[in-house]
């Protein structure tokens, strides 16, 4: 007998093979996904399509209603459509959803009307993971206030199917930026390797000596150092010399090792050494997992070598599912805080111009993911202990602390005074949106020397913020305006004729100036819950965690 998912996929072995979930027992850390079936082959039974009445009583979902409703109740599904359908369902891998089963579970004997319902269910559901996303952030969060595509996808499945462009449409639902694209193509690279090499790099085992013997520093000969400095180059830690900004393009270990890492070629009768250089990215790594940053690969630091290429897949799967939440158009104007990386991006009129290292919300006081617009400069800002620090850090501070740090009591408030040592620094850049988070400057510029920068209570501290306020000024035509309120020595507030929009992104992967696809941390865990519903395993990566944080906003 025929079954209902043969008959929806027209063709039964080929669809039956693409939608199959996972394997089961796969290791979380290397989980890949399947490859891409081809294209299923066209049924020998034919689709009823016009004659067949759909029950205005079996559909209950407002898309698919709008669908029929627009279709007068008839069955719209004809061979050549299901045939487009199955073709793009086919290459989702290039979205990082082919971990995700589109199919339903229906009787082999179902009638063709129930059939043809099933299959508009499952273009839709393809159709809105594609526009908006297969999950829905504000389940995820608390807050989560950026604004998400709005597609009417009943009016344009209609449409393509009637000009039996069903693929075509499908395919422009998703974004159509160079970056999107940078991050499916290394999807695709990272889950090839994921299949072909599923257990993960080998030569990161651990030694068989314990203790002091099985760790690796500088000056140690290991056969493991020429992947450990492949592993540095890929992920972004080992770094170009001289003035640019970006990871190394390494075509060949063998070229990028000696020219990086001061890495010798390994002899037949010895292995590579471990360098200072290498010493001095390792720490940048173990500094963002949160491991002591000693240079020295220990147990810790191997588990951490050894993600392999599932693992990254996973991430870009995630990574691409968040560039679809967003609206397809963002505002040529605007400031982009990517929340993961700690780090700022000012886009001028479409251009970037400005970028530089922010330090965010640290795991627990998270900063939340958000559109909210600057509207003024402060400057010399006063600021207001928040209840929860000054029920929390500050519960016992005596005069002599308030003293000590500028502050004074105003009806049963903490507030600290303008000046250098201000918690807020000497600009504020306040914010329209009602969770009190705003970028900021900070008495405490030296934390910006570390490469975990998830330090702070939630907002935003912005590096040599005093410099990117009198851009914004110069940029606004309120220089003059700026000038004046800083060398007040009060608190003053310069209003921006245009305001700005930021937006408060969480993006662990991403493209880096170079062109190429950068990978960092998941400092906040919000990467598991994503790839879950896309179909992968919980990661077994380690987060970054904070260090010596201070009382600062």
């Amino acid at each position: 007998m025929t079954t209902l998912r043969a008959r929806l996929a027209s063709g039964a072995m080929p669809l039956a093979l693409l939608l199959t979930n996972g394997a089961a027992g796969a290791h979380p850390a290397q989980t890949a996904p399947r490859r891409a079936a081809p294209p299923a082959k066209q049924s020998a039974v034919p689709a009823a399509v016009g004659g067949v009445v759909i029950s205005r009583q079996a559909v209950t979902d407002a898309t698919v209603r709008a669908v029929y409703t627009k279709a007068k109740w008839r069955a719209v599904w004809s061979d050549a459509d299901v045939a487009a359908l199955n073709t793009a369902l086919g290459d989702r891998s290039r979205h990082g959803l082919d971990h995700v089963a589109f199919l339903p579970d229906l009787p082999a004997d179902a009638a063709p009307a129930d059939i043809d319902v099933a299959r508009t269910r499952v273009a839709l559901a393809y159709a809105g993971a594609l526009a908006r996303g297969r999950v829905d952030p504000a389940t995820l969060h608390q807050v989560y206030t950026l604004p998400r595509p709005s597609v009417d996808l009943a009016t344009g499945l209609v449409a393509a199917i009637a000009r039996h462009k069903v693929d075509d449409w499908l395919e422009s639902l998703a974004p159509q930026d160079a970056d999107y694209r940078l991050l499916s193509d290394a999807y695709r690279v990272f889950s090839e390797k994921a299949l072909n090499a599923p257990s993960g790099p080998a030569p990161l085992e651990p030694p068989a000596q314990t203790g002091a013997a099985a760790l690796i520093r500088v000056g140690t000969r290991d056969p493991r150092v020429a992947t450990i400095v492949e592993q540095l180059v890929e992920s972004g830690y080992l770094l170009t010399p001289g003035p640019g900004p970006g990871p190394v393009t390494a075509p060949t270990l063998a070229q990028s090792a000696s020219t990086i890492a001061g890495l010798q070629p390994a002899t037949p009768s010895s292995a590579p050494v471990y360098t200072q250089a290498i010493a001095d990215a390792m720490k940048g790594l173990q500094t963002d997992y949160g491991i002591a940053a000693d240079g020295i690969v220990g147990p810790e630091t191997l588990k951490v070598l050894n993600l392999g290429p599932g693992d990254r897949a996973r991430a870009l799967a995630v990574a691409l599912e968040r560039r679809r939440w967003l609206e397809r158009t963002p505002p040529a104007t605007r400031i982009d805080v990517n929340t993961a990386a700690s780090q700022l991006r000012y886009y001028r009129d479409g251009v970037l111009v400005d970028q530089r290292k922010v330090i965010v919300g640290e795991p627990g006081r998270e900063t939340p993911a958000l559109s909210s617009p600057i509207y003024r400069l402060v400057a010399n800002p006063t600021w207001t202990v928040p209840k929860s620090i000054q029920n929390g850090e500050m519960a016992n501070v005596d005069d002599a602390y308030l003293q000590e740090h500028n502050m004074v009591l105003r009806d049963g408030w903490i507030v600290q005074q303008p000046g250098p040592s201000n918690a807020l620094g000497l600009v504020k850049f306040d914010m329209a949106n009602d969770q009190a988070i705003y970028l900021h400057d900070t008495s405490a510029p030296g934390l910006f020397d570390r490469s975990q920068r998830h330090l702070s209570h939630g907002c935003v501290r912005v590096e040599d913020a005093i410099g990117f306020a009198q851009m914004l000024a110069d940029d606004q035509g309120v220089t003059e305006a700026w000038q004046t309120a800083q060398a007040s020595g009060e608190m003053q507030f310069v209003p921006l004729p245009r305001r700005i929009p930021v937006r408060l992104l969480y993006e662990n992967v991403y493209v880096g100036d170079a062109g190429k696809v950068a990978f960092r941390t998941d400092p906040y865990g919000w990467n598991d819950p994503v790839a879950e519903q896309l179909g992968f395993e919980r990661s077994a990566a380690r987060r970054a965690e904070a260090r010596d944080i201070d009382i600062g906003p």
